[in-house]
Formats: structure tokens, C-alpha cells, sequence
């Protein structure tokens, strides 16, 4: 990538958001917007802009479209040209929504996950640009292994 790109770097909370903070000196000379579930984590990102969406898991679907509402606002609001998550759904929506558009989207799998991708990860290599899994063996052909976070 050439020059200063808008990037979105977009994660659930918990272990997922802490991975993807791990990840922030990788666009450190670009224009970053946050997203996660928690507000109180823009205090970890400041003077970044932090946007939240509301969670959802496949335990709990009904909360799906609010998800997605606020997903595709935030998109809207940033306009990305590039999306880097570590997980879960709701990062996976956003990276469902802009695959018509062209934005370049990474999905790096959690570190927890050292036996098999996540639910979410083995649905990622169907909309993101690059899959990647922090274990070594779990690489496959549309899955890559460059190291780990942690």
C-alpha cells in the first residue's frame, strides 16, 4: 500500500480487541478508526476516534439487525479502504458488507483458537481479502500463517 489509506480496525471486546490493539504499530503511519463493543476502550486508542456497535454471538441472533445497523453506519461514517479485524461476527458483517466495494479486509483468527479456526474465521475466507491463523497448523491454501500476535 502507497500513502496514508483509511483504515478501519474493527473488533469484538475482550481478548479480541486486545489482539487487534497488539496489531496497531502495522498501521501506525495511517488514518485509524477504531470500532469495538465497549466505549470506555477509547482511553486504549485515544487520540484515535473510537466508534462502538453493538455485540451479537450465535448465541444470541435475535440482536443481529441492530448489529448490522450499526455496522454499516460506521462504515459509512469512516469509508475505510481497508478493514483489519481479530474477530468475532460483528466484524465479520462489516467485512461482508464492503466486499462489493474493493476495501481490502485481513482477518487474523484469535490465538485461542490453536486447534481449529473459529466459527466466524471459517467464514471469513469467504468475504475477506486475507484469512490468517496464529498457528502454524492450521494454514490451508486460503488461510496463511505470517506469525502471532501474543
Amino acid at each position: 500500500m502507497s500513502g496514508r489509506k483509511r483504515v478501519l480496525a474493527i473488533a469484538s471486546g475482550g481478548g479480541h480487541f486486545v489482539q487487534l490493539l497488539r496489531l496497531a504499530p502495522a498501521w501506525a503511519e495511517h488514518d485509524v478508526t477504531y470500532a469495538t463493543v465497549h466505549a470506555a476502550s477509547a482511553i486504549d486508542v485515544a487520540p484515535a476516534p473510537l466508534l462502538t456497535f453493538r455485540d451479537v454471538s450465535r448465541a444470541d441472533l435475535r440482536r443481529l439487525p441492530l448489529a448490522l445497523w450499526d455496522i454499516a453506519a460506521i462504515l459509512i461514517r469512516v469509508r475505510p479502504q481497508v478493514i483489519i479485524t481479530t474477530g468475532a461476527l460483528p466484524p465479520l458483517l462489516a467485512l461482508a458488507l464492503v466486499r462489493p466495494f474493493g476495501v481490502r479486509t485481513l482477518w487474523v483468527d484469535s490465538i485461542a483458537n490453536s486447534e481449529v479456526l473459529s466459527g466466524s474465521g471459517r467464514h471469513a475466507g469467504k468475504v475477506a481479502t486475507a484469512v490468517l491463523t496464529q498457528w502454524p497448523q492450521l494454514a490451508e491454501p486460503k488461510v496463511e500463517h505470517w506469525g502471532s500476535v501474543l
